[in-house]
């Protein structure tokens, strides 16, 4: 029990750590591209931002402000695992966007070149603070509440948040402005994936074949992958067919297809790619805790 609970603690800790990281690179590349050059920010940030142009509220405040009411929200509807971590990344913002606001000076004028690097360094941030559980509150506590209430997808509720807050900065900053903050929060969008899901370098692949064993015979001695062979029937004939699956790093995928020429020049094949693949012949499958109770047996022993 004792170790299960150093456990827990060593992960809570490293969230908070993690949460705290991403804020500082997240409000980075705000203070220093994309408020340094008047651009916009999806979300409650991106009110907090019109609060600058407008009236000179300071980021810190506004968004703490703002998230106040949501947080008591997301307590009574998400529980207080969710709000704790949201909260790490509400203040988590508030306070490293003061810390940040005067530690660089990047000095980038040109716009688009700000809504690239601002973009990167927003999704890096985001990705990370995504990927130790926090949120930095806001409209994803709205988009929870408006799928839990009213069924509508969380990335259609952000979308028009989006699109709203974007749309008041063309009327306040310019229309260019707003131009180059959709080039920002594409470019933040897609980083975020990246953090979160990795650049993947395998790829899954369904052979549907008449000589499916043939081939799994190959890719088992050739490329030494393991194979998989699925129950299917064909849609039009009514035909019983073998499905293979198989996954492969991207550079055997011409291995595979000549595998498949060779054998059946009939075959089907779907390539997709795929994220976190785990087990023998790509990343561990880690267990976290394991060597941890094993060691505790021995001791109680």
């Amino acid at each position: 029990m004792l170790l299960q609970r150093d456990n827990r603690t060593q992960r809570a800790v490293l969230s908070l750590l993690g949460i705290l990281a991403g804020s500082f690179l997240y409000t980075f590349g705000l203070n220093n591209f994309i408020i340094a050059n008047r651009l916009a920010e999806g979300g409650f940030v991106g009110v907090s931002l019109l609060g600058i142009y407008l009236y000179n509220i300071p980021l810190s405040v506004s968004f703490l402000v703002l998230n106040i009411p949501l947080l008591f929200l997301g307590w009574y509807r998400f529980g207080r695992t969710f709000i704790l971590k949201t909260v790490i990344g509400v203040v988590g913002v508030s306070v490293m966007s003061e810390f940040t606001m005067d530690l660089f000076h990047m000095g980038v004028q040109d716009k688009l070149l700000a809504s690239l690097y601002g973009g990167v360094f927003s999704g890096i941030g985001l990705g990370i603070i995504f990927r130790f559980g926090g949120t930095t509150g806001g409209a994803d506590i709205i988009a929870r509440y408006v799928n839990q209430k009213f069924g509508w997808s969380m990335g259609r509720t952000m979308f028009a948040i989006d699109v709203i807050v974007i749309t008041s900065t063309a009327f306040i900053v310019g229309k260019d402005a707003a131009m180059y903050s959709l080039v920002a929060l594409f470019v933040s969008a897609r980083v975020i994936d990246v953090v979160n899901e990795g650049v993947s370098n395998s790829r899954a692949m369904f052979i549907i074949s008449d000589e499916t064993q043939k081939i799994a015979d190959m890719i088992q001695t050739e490329l030494e992958r393991g194979t998989t062979l699925l129950h299917g029937v064909g849609g039009y004939t009514g035909r019983d067919k073998q499905v293979l699956y198989v996954v492969v790093s991207r550079d055997e995928i011409s291995r595979v297809q000549e595998m498949c020429r060779t054998v059946d020049p009939h075959a089907f094949l779907v390539v997709n790619e795929v994220h976190d693949v785990l087990g023998e012949g790509f990343n561990p499958l880690k267990q976290p805790g394991k060597k941890l109770n094993l060691k505790f047996e021995k001791t109680k022993n």
